[in-house]
């Protein structure tokens, strides 16, 4: 029941959730529906864009850099204080330069006497050997001919014959120049001067070159006992052989059974000093001798035709000397056509 509010005309409370009742006499309207009510969003904040210059920003850490620095001394912020440079600094500094040029001139010296040099001297053993080939064009006439004496052209720096090492693989091929001279060698193996020539009785001896200059002899010391050195004239092919080393002249038997060891036997007598492999000092000058480390003169019956390389040991040093001794083995005549099946040999 609704009742009346205070002395004002009569209103009518409205209770929660019913309307008020229609005037009497009054059509009743129908119910308008409301849209219902957005909610209303907050006006945008702007933020005010800061207008002062950059420059004129404080950052809270350029007091901390103030605090490290001393008052009023006027020094660049950025950079350090450093003490002033006494002898000492000045010398460690010299010093320390002075080793890195060094080092560098040295490795440019490396790669000049491993590369440079090797280039080089391959050029020089072309043209030797392009003339070696001129001068062999008649090797079949001389051949052909027993009653004619074969004679070498020996001259400083130039070549007579060549050198093949079938364990090196089948591109190994030196020409055999005459001479040991720093000049000489440049170009290829050089023949020791006085020594025998290829084939005959006593010591043909050869020097080459261990790293740089063509490097003929780099890989001597991977020679084994038996291993073939085949050796081209103008007119014959020689085989020598490598002797056996001081540590297997006991056991010597046992290799019996391989064929390229059938023309190898440890020596004795006045070559029993003559192993097929070992290091000497430079001074050890009796290695090339006609016979190796004998003095005395040796009747010509007994003479052996031997082979002797020698280079420097080891790599990139030249206090020692590497030395391998080897005896002759086969002889061929040449012929067209003709190659030593030694030279297959891997």
């Amino acid at each position: 029941m609704l009742r009346p509010v205070g002395d004002a005309p009569t209103q009518y409370a409205q209770p929660v959730g019913h309307s008020l009742p229609p005037a009497p006499g009054r059509p009743v309207a129908p119910p308008r529906h409301r849209a219902p009510r957005r909610p209303v969003e907050p006006p945008t904040e702007v933020i005010p864009r800061f207008a002062g210059d950059r420059d004129d920003y404080e950052d809270p850490q350029d007091d901390l850099d103030h605090d490290d620095l001393d008052e009023g001394a006027g020094a660049d912020r950025h950079e350090p204080d450093y003490p002033p440079e006494g002898p000492l600094r000045k010398v460690v500094r010299g010093t320390g330069e002075a080793l890195i040029t060094l080092g560098l001139v040295v490795l440019l010296f490396v790669v000049y006497e491993v590369y440079v040099t090797d280039l080089i001297s391959a050029g020089k053993q072309d043209d030797v050997t392009s003339a070696l080939d001129e001068e062999w064009k008649d090797s079949n006439t001389v051949a052909a001919d027993p009653q004619r004496e074969v004679k070498y052209d020996l001259l400083d720096g130039k070549a007579f014959a060549k050198i093949y090492i079938p364990v090196f693989g089948a591109d190994y091929k030196f020409s055999i120049v005459e001479g040991t001279t720093d000049k000489d060698l440049e170009t290829g193996p050089g023949h020791y001067k006085g020594t025998a020539l290829p084939g005959e009785k006593g010591n043909f001896a050869v020097a080459g070159h261990r790293v740089g200059k063509g490097s003929p002899f780099n890989d001597l010391d991977l020679l084994n006992s038996c291993d073939a050195i085949v050796v081209e004239t103008q007119t014959s092919w020689f085989v020598y052989r490598m002797l056996p080393k001081n540590s297997e002249v006991a056991g010597w038997a046992s290799r019996a059974s391989d064929p390229r060891c059938k023309d190898v036997v440890p020596l004795s007598g006045a070559y029993s000093r003559t192993q097929g492999q070992e290091i000497v000092l430079p001074s050890a000058g009796e290695v090339i001798n006609e016979v190796p480390y004998n003095e005395t003169e040796v009747p010509d019956d007994q003479l052996k035709p031997l082979m002797t390389l020698t280079t420097c040991h080891p790599r990139f040093s030249d206090k020692q000397r590497l030395i391998v001794h080897a005896s002759l083995a086969q002889h061929y005549p040449k012929s067209d056509g003709f190659l030593p099946p030694e030279l297959k040999e891997q």
